[in-house]
């Protein structure tokens, strides 16, 4: 099994687009590319320069794929709508009928409607299934470790909040259930098919997807992603897609109990702090980093994508590369993997 970065934000643009191969299939994960935010340290010009490339770079690593995952509806992990880069391919998508804001189901319909037009010269609102009213446990329940910790003084501004979550989320749920179902499509040059909780096998190469997760905090307003596990004879990679860290207890359990040989990992967004992501939940995703690399046989993590936003990340990860080196593990950006210097590198204060 090979893997290669097509790009993330290292490199210059918002992105953690991933090519992955194995003698069975060729998979293309989170095809999406935004330009930098306002305050990240380049000119316009240059943030442009570095999105037109990772553009043309993600439609290039389109053409060998068989497979296209799209973990959740943000742009920098999806293109909306590029008709050369979907052409003849099986497409893994978050589900688009639930465990969705409101943004993100609006953006899903956009692009299934543009694949219904382009591919099956049908309007997308043809297809709708009436919902059959279903159930939603707080998601709560499926976090006993995070829910277990202790905060101290801030267990109780902690509970505010997710108890305000938990409201939330019941009004999404309502919502689920209100809106009609978007059913799987195929066409003759495309198909696709909703992931969370599934697994697929192509040959001896098994493609497996997690249950909805958090994008980051718990009931974060941002919604939820899935995490993609491709194994192949005796090897194992996950790519995380944005948990944020992880900041979420269990899901770095989840991620030690896996395993993986090589773990894409996105970084905590530290460019945030303290505005949207406070102090207490930064130190969360970094002692659950230090944790994973502390317990798993893992040989390789890519640490990117959000972290990278911020001049300071090594500074601030400290603790995470001191224990990778004491354990002789490779903790690289996309670019240093790719034998590139991140572009926080080369800019001038």
């Amino acid at each position: 099994m090979q893997f290669k970065p097509i790009w993330s934000d290292s490199l210059g643009a918002k992105s953690s687009c991933t090519f992955i191969e194995t003698p069975d299939i060729r998979v293309l994960i989170d095809p999406g590319a935004a330009i930098m935010q306002p305050s990240f340290p380049a000119p316009v010009t240059k943030k442009m320069q570095w999105l037109r490339k990772a553009k043309s770079a993600i439609r290039k690593a389109s053409k060998k794929a068989d497979l296209i995952v799209i973990s959740h509806y943000h742009y920098d992990h999806f293109t909306d709508f590029d008709k050369h880069l979907y052409k003849g391919k099986r497409l893994f998508l978050k589900n688009p009928n639930e465990y969705i804001n409101y943004s993100q189901r609006k953006r899903s319909e956009n692009f299934l409607q543009s694949i219904c037009k382009s591919f099956g010269n049908v309007d997308l609102k043809d297809l709708f299934v009436k919902r059959k009213f279903k159930s939603y446990e707080d998601p709560r329940k499926e976090l006993p470790i995070a829910m277990s910790k202790d905060f101290g003084d801030y267990n109780e501004r902690r509970q505010q909040l997710l108890d305000k979550g938990s409201n939330w989320f019941e009004k999404l749920a309502k919502y689920w259930n209100e809106i009609p179902e978007i059913p799987d499509l195929e066409f003759d040059e495309i198909e696709i098919r909703y992931s969370e909780g599934r697994e697929f096998e192509f040959g001896e190469t098994k493609l497996r997807f997690t249950r909805p997760l958090f994008h980051g905090i718990e009931y974060t307003r941002l919604g939820w992603i899935f995490a993609t596990i491709i194994e192949h004879e005796d090897r194992k990679l996950i790519y995380s897609s944005d948990m944020g860290g992880p900041i979420i207890e269990d899901y770095r359990e989840w991620i030690i109990k896996e395993n993986p040989d090589v773990l894409i990992l996105d970084g905590p967004a530290t460019y945030l702090v303290p505005y949207i992501l406070n102090l207490i939940n930064l130190r969360r995703a970094i002692a659950n980093t230090i944790k994973i690399i502390k317990k798993t046989g893992t040989e390789l993590i890519i640490l990117d994508h959000h972290l990278l936003r911020d001049r300071k990340y090594r500074e601030t990860l400290g603790e995470v590369y001191k224990t990778a080196r004491r354990k002789n593990i490779d903790v690289l950006t996309a670019a240093e993997y790719l034998g590139k210097t991140p572009v926080l590198g080369m800019l001038k204060d």
